[in-house]
Formats: structure tokens, sequence, C-alpha cells
């Protein structure tokens, strides 16, 4: 896969033992397909080229045990790394915030949540029986990707699905590949974590 789309869709479905995620362009061909590995006590996710999971591409490892604090590396399949994720925090309890590294470690990109009453409300609406089996119908969260300027260079919005999670990824015709790359690996791990978290 080369990250030249402006736009990907991320498609999960919402019963499944382990966390998948279809990566897909805008005719619906698969891209890459996530799989989180389960009973970890560090997070632990592996990309593949598609849904054999014959050809692993990524591999994002947390540094620690599940931890506000946790740093999130993403490699290549050659483990060269990439990139990694790192939430802020307690300050990230109210509207989500992550910090996207370089492979240096420097801070290049942040990804923040658009509006956080409309997770909180989804979420709630989301716990209801029945009812909630229409949240993913009615409220969209949606996150912002910003570079260490505060420029927007992409989103990610959860889009309306009834039977499966849906997000689009969107990125500005100005970002290059390498930004592309690890802005959707890094939203991959971020979109796991806040399912994981309600």
């Amino acid at each position: 896969m080369t990250f030249s789309k402006n736009t990907l869709n991320l498609r999960f479905k919402l019963i499944a033992l382990a966390p998948q995620i279809s990566v897909e362009d805008e005719r619906g061909a698969v891209q890459l397909y996530v799989r989180q590995k389960l009973l970890k006590l560090r997070e632990s996710v592996t990309v593949f080229s598609d849904d054999t999971q014959r050809e692993k591409r990524y591999e994002i490892q947390a540094d620690r045990v599940i931890d506000f604090r946790a740093r999130y590396t993403i490699t290549s399949a050659s483990g060269q790394v990439i990139g990694a994720l790192k939430q802020r925090g307690m300050k990230s309890l109210w509207r989500v915030h992550f910090d996207v590294e370089d492979r240096a470690g420097n801070v290049v990109f942040s990804i923040v949540e658009q509006n956080p009453w409309v997770r909180l409300v989804d979420s709630v609406f989301g716990s209801i029986p029945i009812i909630g089996l229409l949240s993913g119908y009615v409220f969209q969260p949606a996150y912002v990707f910003r570079n260490s300027a505060e420029a927007t260079v992409g989103m990610a919005k959860k889009q309306p699905a009834l039977f499966e999670g849906l997000f689009t990824l969107s990125f500005e015709p100005s970002a290059s590949e390498e930004m592309r790359e690890l802005l959707t690996l890094s939203a991959l791990m971020m979109i796991l974590l806040e399912r994981a978290r309600g």
C-alpha cells in the first residue's frame, strides 16, 4: 500500500472476539488489515497487508502495562521505528488528546477530539439496551490531526453505521505520504484505545 489516498475508510465489526479493522480505499479495496492481540497485559497490534494476514506490515507495541501515559511505538515489519503515539495522561480524561512522535521522538502531530460532548453522549447512549444499537447511526465523534504549527492536516470522523463501526480518515492534499502513513497508523491505535475505553 502507498499512502497516496486523500480518504481511507476504517471498518470494524461491533461484535468480534479480537478487535479487527479493515482499512479500505474509496472503492472498498482492502489496503491494510489490523488485528489486536487478546489477553496481553501490554497492548500489541499487528497490521497486515490484507485480511489473509499472510504479510505483516507493521507492529504497534505499548511500552508498559495499560496506562494513560503509555507510549505506543510503531515499527515496520523489518523492525524500523516509524514513530509513536502517546496520550496526554490525565489531560485526556475530558478531551482526548494524543501526541504523535516521529522516529526521533519529536512531537510532530497531535490528534485532538473535536467535541468531547459528542463522545460522551455516544458512549452513554450506546450503553442503553436495544436503543443503544442506534448510537452508531446518531452520534459521530471526530478527531482532528494538527501539525506542530497547529494547522489541520486531516481528520478521523465516525460515520453513521448500524451493524459495524466506520471511521473515515481524510487528509489535506498537501500531506506527504510519510505524514499519512504515520497518522493512519496512529489513528488506528487511537481508535482501538478509545473503543476499549467506551
